[in-house]
């Protein structure tokens, strides 16, 4: 969430940064001043109040003191009359609190300059490429057709059992999807992220804290029994942990990565850039986390890159790195680095990785503070990335490291996985 004493401040930069987002935000600007500035004048009058009404308690008690009944008596009048006044003031300020709480709910977090301009994912600036994109055979396949020859993930069965975009994994493919979760918490806590296992379930609070609401509601699965959602990523429930929180300067930086199934309930659509694991209702991910202080966020930013492309570097997959641009940014980010790997069997990249900067936006919601040099509150910058979600991995996987022979395992996963093909 947006600060309010800076959009006060810096409503034509507010304005202007979220155009980038194709985003008119002018009259919501006016309208969150304009609150704040009714709330802010219905505190003035309260606090004066209830300063009069102070002073005339003590007033009271020096005239009960002094005998002065009569004079104490008309004094009491005024405090009743006071007291109402301050009711009424109190709900007001209350009920403009909320109204321009959920005015600030609506405006995005604010791009970053060097995020560049544009209206979809076809203005997205690539700035990096690495692998070979490998020859494959004659007769090569999509991993939906080969994960059916060699019988290592069922959709019908996950179908009958569940609904669509809830596989089974069986034999050697869940093996596979095991080492893989194994081999990125490994590489992450060999970075210094420290491993934690959280809950799948989360509260409204926590799904706020991190805006997953109420932007993202109608994708997250939820219990209206006891009013919790699913997780649609590790990100919310670790990103959470520091939910009102006062840090010390000293404790920066604080990472962290977690293992966690993660559920969307995403709007259903066809063809073959859905179909198999490009798109599922529940997949596994890694995830890591960052707490920074503002000044370091962006090069833990960069920092966070470079281990993401070193674990696909490891796995010998081609992909690109994509700088997204204002129209295609989730709506906390203020920049982001979308990871695609090539599949060569579908001719297409699939996105398998976003990394990103919320800045002080989620820090905002959460109460997420640490005390500067001197003393005072300020907001910490929060990161995450996916390292990685794994259904499009699998999928570059087993479709680029398919041969006549079998689907070969990735050097690196073989000592995770106990063997080097499925045939």
């Amino acid at each position: 969430m947006l600060q309010i004493a800076f959009i006060r401040e810096n409503q034509e930069k507010v304005i202007q940064a979220l155009a980038k987002r194709n985003l008119d935000a002018k009259s919501t600007v006016e309208e969150v001043v304009e609150l704040d500035e009714r709330r802010r004048a219905t505190q003035v009058e309260l606090d004066n109040i209830l300063a009069e009404s102070n002073k005339l308690s003590k007033d009271i008690g020096e005239m009960m003191k002094a005998g002065e009944k009569a004079k104490a008596a008309i004094l009491k009048e005024k405090t009743v009359s006071n007291k109402e006044k301050s009711k009424k003031l109190a709900e007001t300020a209350e009920a403009i609190a909320a109204e321009l709480t959920e005015k600030l709910y609506t405006l995005p977090n604010l791009p970053a300059d060097i995020v560049p301009e544009g209206k979809s994912a076809d203005d997205n600036q690539n700035v990096f490429e690495a692998g070979e994109v490998p020859v494959l055979h004659e007769g090569a396949q999509p991993h939906w057709e080969l994960v059916k020859k060699y019988d290592i993930i069922d959709f019908e069965l996950g179908n009958k059992i569940t609904g669509a975009g809830f596989p089974v994994y069986k034999g050697k493919g869940a093996r596979l999807q095991r080492a893989l979760i194994n081999y990125f918490l490994d590489k992450n806590t060999a970075a210094g992220y420290n491993e934690v296992q959280v809950p799948h379930f989360v509260n409204e609070a926590s799904a706020y804290g991190t805006g997953q609401l109420p932007d993202k509601e109608g994708q997250m699965y939820h219990d209206a029994t006891d009013n919790l959602y699913l997780i649609p990523t590790a990100e919310v429930p670790v990103t959470n942990l520091f939910r009102d929180v006062i840090l010390n300067e000293s404790e920066f930086p604080i990472l962290t990565t977690a293992y966690t199934p993660c559920f969307r309930r995403e709007a259903g659509s066809y063809g073959a850039h859905v179909r198999g694991l490009n798109r599922l209702h529940q997949f596994d991910k890694v995830e890591i986390v960052r707490i920074e202080h503002p000044e370091k966020s962006y090069e833990a930013l960069d920092g966070m890159v470079e281990h993401v492309k070193e674990i696909l570097n490891e796995l010998k997959l081609p992909y690109r790195i994509l700088r997204l641009c204002g129209g295609d940014m989730g709506f906390t980010s203020a920049l982001t680095y979308d990871f695609e790997v090539f599949s060569t069997a579908q001719d297409r990249w699939l996105e398998i990785s976003s990394v990103s900067n919320f800045e002080t936006f989620q820090a905002n919601r959460l109460k997420l503070r640490f005390k500067d040099k001197e003393g005072k509150n300020q907001l910490a910058h929060t990161l995450n990335g996916s390292s990685l979600a794994l259904p499009r991995v699998l999928a570059g996987i087993i479709e680029n490291y398919q041969t006549p022979e079998g689907i070969v395992i990735p050097e690196v996963l073989r000592p995770y996985c106990g063997f080097d093909i499925i045939n």
